[in-house]
């Protein structure tokens, strides 16, 4: 994810009394300047800013075959136990829950259009969390932030920030196939578009104005008046939910579903998404380190990040257990911003945040009612908002601007990543090589570009 605001130093405040007892010695809380009742509340504001995953990770990922209550229950517990091992072992106020845009990936690239089971997609987001553990535990995670170049990196970014809108729109009837054009908007005489157009206007709306837990209200005022708008079939965009409130679910359906031998007989198809799976994982947590342990003034004197192997090693152990609950990649998230802001130092704000997601776990019947269009303007906020990186780069300089525009657009218009990433990087290489600069064309990408021109003929041989 990337952030939603950005970063504020939190407002003086007087110093906390200090803490004592076993809170303290465990997470420090005296050393930063904190107390119990601040990570408390600060653990409180991050998981109103992140709730929205609860509802939407299940909407995106049931479209893949896999059962939705059981969803609500495999997100909340994967962020559960995520987030309790950032705060016990990296001691970082930093929630972690299942990753927007990889589960886009998951659902409609790898299963719905490469046909891979998602049982065999989810051992392959969990082969990818073991390689992502062993970079962690190395050197080589220096290696790989320094050696991928920034146009990649920010041109998928973009690119799947992009697909998540598209995919958004699509799914909630405000973006329809035309036999003229192959796309156009809905008709805005749709009861349901309409909806959707009215989400579009509030949700950005109340993130520019800074409302606390803007994505998660935006999605429950759209649930609330979707049992007054008319669908499909006579019945309402909203159903009525069977309880409130229920037992948690376990995860029966989900849980230890992996199928390992798909994995190693597809491997040569898998391998352009472990790529990546990796990348996405790395990058995304390279960087809420950074936005969120800056904010919080955390920073050892050399600017290195604290606890940085316990918190990379955290993301990939908890995308090995999401696999196995049923979700695909957890990552750490940027919204823990919110609650540095509201004054979180230490780990335990984010046992906060998995206190919670415990308490949701109660109400997965509400969860599994809300709509595609209640969920739609929060998906197209996250996809803006991945598309920032964009800022970053300079477009007058076409070997940048061309790879970028080209995995972008690719990827959107082919409704296929592997695509994108495939004509991105070639285009970096031939680009590089013709302004003379091939010998500054780090081998991973060298490696990159030979794994995907494979990568095509497989392709072209099974289809």
């Amino acid at each position: 994810m990337n952030e939603m605001t950005k970063p504020q130093a939190a407002p003086a405040e007087p110093a906390p009394r200090a803490a004592s007892g076993l809170l303290d010695r465990t997470f420090d809380l005296t050393g930063r300047g904190t107390s119990v009742g601040r990570e408390v509340m600060a653990g409180a504001t991050t998981f109103a800013a992140m709730a929205y995953i609860i509802a939407v990770n299940p909407a995106i990922m049931s479209n893949a075959g896999m059962d939705r209550a059981d969803l609500v229950s495999a997100t909340a517990l994967a962020a559960i136990v995520g987030s309790v091992m950032m705060g016990l072992w990296a001691n970082l106020p930093l929630a972690v829950a299942p990753a927007m845009g990889s589960n886009v990936i998951f659902t409609y690239v790898i299963v719905k259009q490469m046909g891979m089971p998602w049982q065999g997609a989810l051992a392959m987001v969990a082969f990818t969390g073991v390689l992502f553990l062993i970079l962690s535990l190395s050197k080589l995670r220096e290696k790989v932030a320094k050696d991928v170049p920034e146009a990649l990196k920010i041109g998928i970014q973009a690119a799947v920030g992009t697909l998540i809108v598209f995919i958004a729109l699509r799914g909630a009837g405000f973006v329809v196939q035309n036999p003229s054009t192959y796309i156009a908007m809905g008709s805005l005489r749709s009861p349901p578009v309409l909806l959707t157009l009215f989400g579009l206007l509030l949700t950005p709306v109340l993130v520019v104005r800074r409302v606390p837990a803007a994505l998660i209200l935006s999605i429950a005022v759209l649930t609330l008046i979707g049992f007054f708008v008319p669908g499909a079939n006579g019945k309402m965009v909203t159903s009525v939910p069977s309880a409130i409130m229920a037992w948690p679910r376990w995860p029966t359906s989900t849980f230890m579903a992996l199928d390992i031998g798909y994995l190693f007989s597809h491997f040569v198809v898998a391998l352009p998404l472990l790529f990546y799976f990796l990348c996405a994982e790395f990058f995304s947590t390279l960087g809420t380190l950074i936005g969120v342990t800056g904010a919080a003034n955390l920073r050892k004197p050399d600017g290195s990040i604290p606890n940085a192997t316990a918190a990379f090693a955290t993301d990939a152990t908890a995308s090995i257990v999401g696999p196995l609950l049923g979700t695909s990649v957890v990552t750490a998230y940027i919204e823990s911003i919110t609650g540095v802001q509201a004054g979180g130092r230490t780990g335990l704000t984010s046992l906060t945040v998995a206190g919670f997601f415990f308490l949701a776990l109660f109400f997965w019947p509400i969860f599994v009612i809300i709509p595609p269009q209640a969920t739609a303007p929060a998906l197209v906020l996250v996809g803006v908002l991945m598309m920032q990186g964009l800022a970053r780069i300079d477009m007058t300089d076409l070997v940048n601007a061309v790879p970028i525009v080209l995995t972008l657009l690719v990827t959107v218009l082919t409704n296929n990543l592997i695509n994108g990433m495939a004509l991105g990087t070639l285009s970096y290489i031939a680009l590089e090589v013709a302004v003379g600069r091939r010998s500054q064309i780090p081998a991973m990408v060298w490696g990159l570009g030979v794994v995907f021109v494979a990568y095509a003929i497989v392709i072209a041989q099974i289809f």
